[in-house]
């Protein structure tokens, strides 16, 4: 299995993988144009895994420095695998991939966020050793004027 950063050339494959994920497509060349943008940012990157040129994988990860204390934490904003490819290891090396990555900015801290629904991915995330926060914070999300979020 091969690790490389993901190229617009991707973008089919991985418009496939989100939508195996539920978050299906709807903007012909919006995934190639983030990953444009996110190969352009020195804060974030998404890599793939790919074996014999098939891409199964795919992980985006962005840095963020603390604003309370000194350092910076990282965050797994997309971690999918395709279905044929779970348990084989992918999921466990792209995020190891994206804690080098976190790692190599100074981050002290990783986080990823799961929908409850998800319980495999809470299962596969406390075998990587992170710590379920459910019940000590919550998040909150508020959508900002603007474009419709699923045409973003």
């Amino acid at each position: 299995m091969k690790l490389r950063p993901a190229h617009p050339d991707d973008a089919a494959t991985i418009d496939e993988l989100l939508h195996q994920l539920g978050y299906p497509q709807h903007v012909p060349g919006a995934t190639a144009a983030r990953l444009t943008a996110w190969a352009d940012h020195p804060d974030g990157a998404a890599y793939v895994a790919e074996v014999d040129g098939t891409v199964l994988g795919v992980v985006a990860v962005h840095c963020c420095p603390f604003f309370e204390r000194d350092g910076s934490w990282g965050r797994i904003v997309a971690l999918v695998v395709s279905l044929e490819a779970r348990g084989l290891g992918v999921g466990s090396r792209l995020v190891a991939e994206a804690e080098a990555f976190a790692a190599g900015r100074g981050c002290v801290r990783m986080e990823v966020t799961s929908a409850d629904r998800r319980r495999d991915a809470h299962a596969f995330y406390r075998r990587l050793g992170y710590v379920d926060q459910s019940g000590r914070s919550s998040r909150f999300l508020r959508d900002l004027p603007g474009e419709p979020p699923e045409r973003r």
